[in-house]
């Protein structure tokens, strides 16, 4: 008999028509999924005792490297209400798990929208919770209930709802990168590792292939409060370095360097092959995985045999990792009157010196439609990017110069070292593609001019391991948008914060340093940006999410962090409320 070996994760849920939603699980073997909700307390008996079966879908899995996976459209479902489900493999029920402790996993439905792209009820609110980086080990062995690290933001968003199930939550939870750390691993995978190959040999006791890359969301998923957490909150994700490596494509030179190495194409492959599988795939809405080929392709391969889907898969990758125009890893997600536009800061970019750039032409050209589609639909534009846009000034002006160095401004002694320093330091955010960042600033302010612009446009991001509001300046600028405009950053969702972290974005943001910012700036011959901006609120240092709640044109934030001890102690603690609402 079949077993569930990983979910169930509830991925999106149509905002459109408020009827269907996409459940995405891993199995022990081949078998036919099924997903059944309980029917609406208001359905007619069709006969004595004999109620009419309720919403719910069914999948057969298709194989991928000795896995096997399914993605189930569930079908019927009502707006605006509140339904529990249950998972089934060949009939048998394997979820919830017996002797669960946590309520049962539940697909809550919006209302639905008039033609006018009105809600029904014009009090609706939408909550959207956000983070990143989350280093999902357990304590070691022997270490009790101490987490070096602190507690987890996710186990403790869990316990919040599951202590009042009925109460608030997020609509979509926006996990912005790392979600796995495959050149990090926990001393549990290490020893795991050690039983499959030589870990003193590259990529030593970091992943090397698909199989490894499957325990890292074995070992993220399987938390208990997070695994129930996935299955009742739909979840947008997009990933960051760490999902396949430190800095990756930080340059052409890094890039160079990696490709050289023996272990890199397998490491690079596996990552992606595993993203579009674990995470990309449940990033789609019902239409969209309708009218995908790729997964048509994927499907009908891994039910005939074992390796077919896996040979179509990596091909697919292997032309992505080439070429960055070949796909989007980027996707929009509409919640009503709220947009949230998912940027890929990683695979997307063009590494050649000289044209260096965060978003190739065609990337930037969609982002740019997406921002302007039926914008009198849209009361607050969410951007998704990994990457801040909006970095304390002084890191902003030093990626700036070092990009101006690497592209040889001061000449090839001053590249080399630039290029060094570049690598070392983690010197790849949108400041250090300044074409890039004056692009999506003029995006910005373009969606955000008119009379049909967004109440306010917000930048989400992480990466950074501190959390921060920030807001631009516009006097400067020819024309100054009527929206408010955020940076709002928060990470991380669980991972330490060394102390150069606090002391150096401290420094970053104060008077001093911008000073000391402007001597870079001129030493690498740049002008005057036409954009400044300031901090508005932060820095805040700890485990922590953000939660945005949106309701007609009015915006609040709130800042939770984790707090507690031991497993299933963790709590969430407010530390900062804010309206965001344009004045």
């Amino acid at each position: 008999m079949a077993g569930l070996r990983l979910g169930p994760l509830l991925r999106q849920i149509d905002w459109e028509t408020g009827e269907r939603a996409t459940v995405w699980v891993e199995t022990d073997a081949p078998c036919e999924v099924e997903v059944r909700c309980a029917p609406p307390a208001d359905t007619p008996a069709r006969g004595a005792g004999d109620p009419a079966p309720g919403p719910g879908g069914t999948a057969r899995t298709w194989q991928l490297a000795g896995h096997h996976y399914a993605l189930v459209e569930v079908a019927g479902l009502r707006p605006d209400s509140v339904v529990g489900y249950e998972v089934l493999l060949d009939g048998e029920r394997v979820w919830p798990l017996p002797d669960s402790r946590f309520p049962a996993s539940t697909i809550r439905t919006p209302p639905v929208r008039t033609e006018a792209g009105e809600q029904a009820t014009g009090g609706f609110a939408v909550r959207v919770a956000f983070g990143s980086c989350r280093w999902a080990a357990p304590p070691a062995p022997g270490a009790g209930a101490h987490d070096p690290i602190g507690p987890d933001a996710l186990d403790a968003l869990a316990a919040r709802i599951a202590r009042d199930p009925d109460g608030e939550r997020p609509d979509v939870l926006v996990l912005l990168g790392d979600q796995v750390y495959a050149d990090e691993t926990s001393a549990a995978t290490r020893d795991w590792l050690a039983t499959r190959r030589d870990l003193s040999q590259p990529p030593w006791d970091q992943v090397a292939d698909y199989e490894e890359y499957t325990r890292l969301y074995d070992e993220s998923w399987l938390d208990p409060e997070v695994r129930w957490l996935l299955s009742t909150v739909p979840s947008c994700m997009i990933f960051d370095d760490h999902d396949v490596i430190d800095d990756w494509n930080t340059s052409a030179a890094w890039q160079a360097r990696m490709r050289a190495a023996p272990w890199w194409r397998e490491r690079v492959l596996s990552g992606l092959m595993s993203y579009w599988v674990y995470q990309h795939l449940g990033n789609l809405s019902p239409a969209e995985l309708a009218a995908d080929e790729l997964y048509a392709a994927v499907r009908a391969a891994g039910r005939e045999g074992p390796d077919g889907a896996t040979g179509l898969l990596r091909d697919f990758v292997a032309r992505a990792d080439a070429d960055p125009t070949f796909t989007r890893w980027s996707y929009r997600r509409d919640f009503g009157r709220v947009r949230l536009v998912m940027v890929d800061n990683r695979a997307a970019r063009v590494l050649t010196e000289g044209s260096r750039s965060m978003l190739d032409k065609e990337e930037l050209s969609w982002l740019r439609d997406q921002f302007h589609d039926a914008p009198e639909t849209v009361d607050h534009l969410l951007v998704g990017a990994s990457l801040p846009w909006l970095l304390p000034p002084f890191v902003h002006d030093v990626e700036g110069w070092n990009a101006a160095l690497c592209a040889g401004e001061r000449g090839q002694r001053w590249a080399r070292l630039a290029e060094d320093l570049r690598q070392r330091a983690d010197l790849e955010h949108w400041s250090a593609f300044p074409a890039s960042f004056d692009a999506l600033t003029e995006l910005i302010a373009e969606a955000g001019g008119g009379p049909a612009a967004p109440a306010t446009i917000s930048v989400l991001s992480g990466d950074v391991h501190h959390a921060y509001v920030a807001e631009p300046d516009w006097s400067r600028w020819p024309r100054p948008p009527v929206s408010r405009v955020l940076q709002l950053t928060c990470s991380p969702v669980h991972n330490s914060i060394p102390a150069s972290i606090r002391i150096g974005f401290r420094f970053g943001w104060s008077q001093p340093a911008r000073l000391l910012g402007r001597l870079f700036a001129r030493h690498a011959r740049a002008g005057r940006a036409k954009l400044s901006w300031r901090r508005t609120g932060g820095p805040w240092f700890g485990n922590q999410l953000m939660t945005l709640t949106l309701r007609g044109r009015h915006a609040r934030l709130r800042l939770d962090q984790a707090r507690g001890t031991g497993p299933g102690a963790a709590r969430l603690v407010t530390t900062e409320q804010r309206d965001l609402t344009p004045g």
